[in-house]
């Protein structure tokens, strides 16, 4: 049910803040192990994924216009945070709307009302994280959320960053007709991707129409030639209002809550707190917020999982797409890791001719005693193949038996078995 106050009782077996991917998610896993949750959350449920985040931008990708991206936007996401709301109507969960304070080590405030449970769990997710540099009261600086919101298309998009959020706005809005330049301090885009399959979606943009000025700091934005300004320049964890001074927690440097291998908050107190999601700076990714709630949960009623979380895939939905899962080359080359590196090319793919797709590479690694190590692609369905790759590196795979597992014909996932193939 849904309250705005909290009538008072005996403490709950977990309170949760924030019910973005993680909060959501560990509610609903808590409540089906017959727990009673309280879920506090502020905002829209669904947090910045759902709402302002990867969802939105996601109907974006898809739309082939802007206006019905706008359209497909306003229609998707309103189902979306019903399905939301829907999960949390399970009767072992209370669902307060409010903004939630520590007032110490097992008691938050919500509404003027304390609240005390066995167990809570921090999900607040993450915010903008803005550049200290000059003209950021400009009212053309948006961050992605100011961007999602825009009535008319920009004729000139400016993007400061090259990471993921930057990169797929600006394969979207180059696709929608605006003028897009990306600007990035570093040598390359999308760092956590394999520098040669960074460099190829880079030029494969540039050649779409999109101007990339590498090596580049940003000193004023009045000096950039822009209808809009897009600061991407990543995120950081939100703790702002939890009064976590209660709990005698020292942030990291990245203003993460500093957690153990479980997500137990390492704090001064004794106090059953987890800390999942982007709040603990880990891995900044909705699928891993939903695993680490999952864990946490699990911590909390002694059940053992086997989730790998050294183990975790990420996409960017460009046009192509590009994902990836383990170690860049570059990553394996400076740890002195022996290794094999297998490529693979969409262009010698029946499935990605028949598309008309044929853009994309893949680059599979592997160690000295077969066992894959990682794989990184830019391409049609990237994203697919690359899920894959992370399934098979859950169990240790090799190359070997890779060989041996049949891929239907015609499809993309053919691309993997030709990278193995003698």
């Amino acid at each position: 049910m849904s309250n705005n106050c909290v009538v008072s009782g005996s403490p709950a077996d977990i309170l949760i803040i924030g019910a973005g991917p993680g909060g959501y998610r560990a509610a609903e896993y808590a409540a089906k192990q017959g727990l009673q949750v309280v879920i506090v959350e502020e905002g829209e449920v669904g947090g910045t994924c759902l709402n302002v985040g990867c969802i939105p931008t996601k109907t974006y990708v898809h739309s082939a216009t802007f206006a019905e991206a706008r359209e497909r936007m306003t229609t998707v996401i309103p189902q979306l945070r019903a399905g939301v709301e829907g999960i949390l109507s399970h009767p072992n969960i209370t669902l307060l709307r409010g903004r939630a304070s520590f007032v110490s080590p097992s008691e938050c405030s919500v509404c003027g009302d304390i609240i005390s449970a066995k167990n809570i769990v921090i999900a607040t997710g993450s915010e903008t994280k803005w550049l200290p540099i000059k003209g950021l009261d400009d009212p053309r600086v948006v961050d992605s959320t100011g961007l999602l919101q825009l009535e008319t298309l920009p004729k000139k998009l400016c993007i400061i960053g090259a990471g993921v959020i930057g990169m797929e706005f600006a394969s979207v809005f180059n696709r929608f007709g605006s003028e897009v330049t990306v600007i990035e301090f570093l040598k390359e885009c999308l760092p956590a991707l394999d520098s040669d399959i960074a460099k190829r979606l880079r030029k494969l943009l540039e050649k779409k129409g999109v101007t990339f000025k590498m090596k580049t700091a940003v000193e004023n934005v009045a000096d950039l030639d822009a209808d809009v300004i897009l600061m991407a320049t990543g995120r950081k964890p939100r703790t702002e209002g939890l009064n976590l001074e209660a709990l005698g927690i020292t942030l990291e440097k990245n203003g993460a809550i500093p957690v153990d291998d479980h997500f137990h908050v390492v704090s001064g107190s004794s106090a059953d707190i987890y800390a999942i999601g982007d709040v603990n700076g880990r891995q900044m990714l909705a699928h891993a917020a939903e695993m680490q709630a999952v864990h946490a949960v699990n911590h909390i009623i002694g059940k053992q999982d086997a989730i790998r979380f050294d183990i975790m895939p990420a996409a960017i939905f460009t046009d192509p797409e590009a994902a990836c899962v383990g170690p860049t080359e570059d990553q394996l080359k400076a740890t002195g890791v022996s290794y094999e590196c297998r490529k693979a090319f969409w262009r010698a793919n029946g499935k990605a001719m028949a598309m008309d797709e044929t853009e994309g590479m893949l680059k599979l690694f592997s160690a000295v005693d077969g066992r894959i190590l990682g794989c990184h692609a830019f391409g049609a369905h990237a994203a697919d193949i690359v899920q894959e790759v992370s399934v098979l590196m859950c169990r240790d795979t090799t190359i070997a038996q890779l060989r041996d597992m049949v891929h239907i014909h015609p499809t993309l996932g053919e691309i993997l078995y030709t990278a193995i193939a003698d």
